[in-house]
């Protein structure tokens, strides 16, 4: 597998367009996928994998470009003009805003089975060798003294997910609202920096050795382990939250430029065989029954909630938790 590199450089920030993998004079049509922070290595082994199966299938040759960044970000980024072809995602939350904007139709999770979503993840821990601080659990995140490394719930998907699956971790044993409440903000008064992204996050913790464990999705805490050998563990917490990536299609964007067919079918391409095995490799959890046992050993059992059973939908925890004004504004400001 291809390994992955956490240079600080080339991490932080956002929309920083990847290499095409055709020759532009040669294209005959290019796609922009615009896609979050964490997604960068799996696009850059699924887009070549569909280029070539797309060419064998029409005689057309394709460009894609990829547009990483904080998942809320690139949301905006292409409200205020980014012409994405297709957006690649890591909360519905995101692709609704994009929706309310007139960009693509409210139904937009319908067009997609799974609710758009080809794969998922969840949020666990990645702690340093030894696990120094005894950290298992959502309540530990919380202790005294334990630094914790978390992206910005304001602007990432992964910062949102990682607050809410602490939230839920309480809701879920039959905790109250005010409970949940209090351990959240007792979380956030152990995070140090707030990163404008998921990567940025990694690099935070990885390379400039700030924290005690760093919360993110599944998939990079295996792809650090893989990076960087023993230096790190794994932890999964007893409860998590289901962590979906949707996708859509970018309607104003591929109508404009008659490149419909083309994104639908990279979309589409996502579901297939060939692709939910890459996803799998890449420790994102696949749709696919058959990709699914074949990596089984990869994905730790895990109790997952999801945002509508908890949160009453994404609509409703953006308004309630991240809007201006809301419960992470008045956590954020006891810090």
């Amino acid at each position: 597998m291809r390994r992955i590199t956490l240079r600080i450089g080339s991490l932080i920030g956002t929309a920083a367009l990847a290499l095409s993998f055709t020759t532009p004079v040669h294209a005959q049509t290019t796609l922009l996928n615009v896609s979050y922070d964490v997604a960068r290595e799996l696009f850059k082994d699924i887009n070549p994998v569909f280029i070539a199966d797309w060419k064998k299938n029409t005689g057309e040759t394709l460009t894609i470009n990829q547009s990483h960044g904080g998942s809320s970000k690139q949301a905006r980024a292409v409200a205020d003009g980014l012409e994405a072809s297709v957006v690649t995602m890591n909360q519905a939350n995101d692709i609704d805003f994009l929706a309310d904007k007139g960009l693509v139709p409210q139904d937009w999770a319908k067009r997609l089975p799974n609710n758009a979503a080809p794969f998922y993840s969840t949020m666990v821990y990645l702690v340093r060798k030894g696990n120094p601080k005894q950290i298992r659990n959502w309540d530990d995140l919380a202790k005294p003294g334990v630094k914790v490394v978390i992206p910005n719930p304001k602007v990432t998907g992964n910062g949102r997910y990682s607050y809410l699956a602490a939230w839920g971790s309480v809701i879920k044993k039959g905790g109250t609202e005010a409970q949940a409440r209090e351990l959240v903000t007792s979380i956030f008064k152990n995070v140090p920096v707030l990163d404008g992204g998921g990567r940025a996050a990694t690099t935070t913790f990885t390379q400039r050795e700030i924290g005690d464990v760093l919360v993110t999705f599944e998939n990079e805490v295996q792809l650090v382990r893989q990076e960087f050998g023993d230096n790190f563990e794994v932890v999964y917490p007893s409860t998590s939250i289901l962590a979906e990536s949707p996708v859509s299609v970018v309607d104003k964007v591929v109508d404009k430029k008659g490149i419909r067919k083309q994104a639908t079918a990279y979309l589409q391409f996502l579901y297939t065989e060939p692709a939910q095995d890459i996803i799998a490799k890449h420790y994102f959890r696949p749709r696919s029954a058959a990709a699914f046992k074949k990596y089984e050993a990869t994905f730790k059992p895990i109790a997952l909630f999801t945002v509508d059973e908890v949160f009453g939908g994404w609509k409703a925890a953006q308004k309630k938790h991240f809007d201006d004004g809301g419960e992470f504004d008045k956590i954020f400001q006891k810090k």
